[in-house]
């Protein structure tokens, strides 16, 4: 293989933040139990549609900061010169097509909520150096792939795949408020931590009986996954919001852990952590943001 091959799959490898997927594949999981679970063969058209839908509205993301990213961000690979920014809106735009197809083969619902998504994202990217609640279209991005991924379940969407939903939405929200402040400078602020306790609550709140320990200890898992990822942050020492980021990045696959883990058989349920592994691996290779 060329060194220009190499350099042009590193180069989408980047736009793509591709480190993230995993990540994307824990909410598939973890909605999909949620829905009921079912047939195999649904699944094997969920991962694959909502990883490109996911890619799309990456590259999507860097085709919109094109003139950001030259001001702010030279070292991107659009202000670089290493792609030009028409092929990327041509990959981003053929990405979310292709999953959108591919959702819709696994049921009309699937299809539907998946449009749903696509718009999101596509609302996000466009607004989201301008507009100051752009995390919650990011939180609103990852509750939708919940939703798209529990219609393809036995059951379909219900309440705890909304819960479940509502929990990550949450968490992502902190996180990307945390992850703003890469690109804009000033002081973190703490608010955004009380975001990332949501699903801990909500799954203390949701958890009775038989399922309070297991949620206990998952919920302790996460509290100390948050604190490692922030603890620079939280001491004031600073420099250190790119580790906190790609930390809490890794985390969302906890909070799916979380969700599920009650009812969860063992088997499944040890992929999440896995996937968390995956996650902090590519990571090391693939910049997170």
């Amino acid at each position: 293989m060329s060194s220009d091959t190499v350099h042009r799959w590193r180069t989408l490898l980047l736009l793509g933040r591709v480190s993230n997927l995993p990540t994307v594949w824990s909410n598939c999981l973890a909605g999909w139990w949620l829905g009921g679970a079912g047939h195999p063969g649904r699944l094997a058209l969920l991962l694959p549609g909502v990883s490109l839908l996911y890619l799309g509205g990456m590259f999507l993301n860097d085709a919109f900061d094109a003139d950001f990213d030259r001001q702010r961000r030279p070292e991107r690979p659009i202000p670089s010169g290493k792609i030009s920014v028409g092929e990327v809106w041509r990959f981003g735009l053929g990405a979310l097509g292709l999953g959108l197809l591919l959702l819709l083969a696994a049921g009309w619902a699937t299809g539907g909520l998946g449009l749903l998504l696509a718009g999101c994202i596509l609302l996000y990217d466009a607004v989201h150096k301008f507009v100051t609640a752009s995390p919650w279209l990011m939180g609103a991005c990852r509750f939708w792939v919940y939703l798209v991924a529990a219609s393809t379940g036995s059951i379909g969407v219900n309440g705890w795949a909304i819960f479940g939903g509502l929990a990550l939405a949450l968490y992502v929200v902190g996180l990307s408020y945390v992850a703003r402040r890469e690109s804009v400078r000033g002081q973190v602020s703490r608010r955004p931590f009380a975001w990332l306790a949501a699903p801990i609550l909500l799954a203390l709140a949701m958890n009775t009986g038989e399922y309070l320990r297991p949620a206990l200890w998952l919920a302790l898992i996460l509290v100390l996954w948050i604190v490692f990822s922030v603890q620079n942050l939280l001491a004031n020492r600073g420099g250190n919001i790119s580790h906190a980021v790609t930390g809490l990045l890794a985390g969302i696959t906890l909070v799916d852990w979380l969700a599920v883990a009650p009812e969860c058989p063992r088997g499944l349920s040890l992929v999440f952590p896995l996937l968390l592994a995956a996650t902090r691996l590519a990571q090391r290779f693939v910049p997170a943001t």
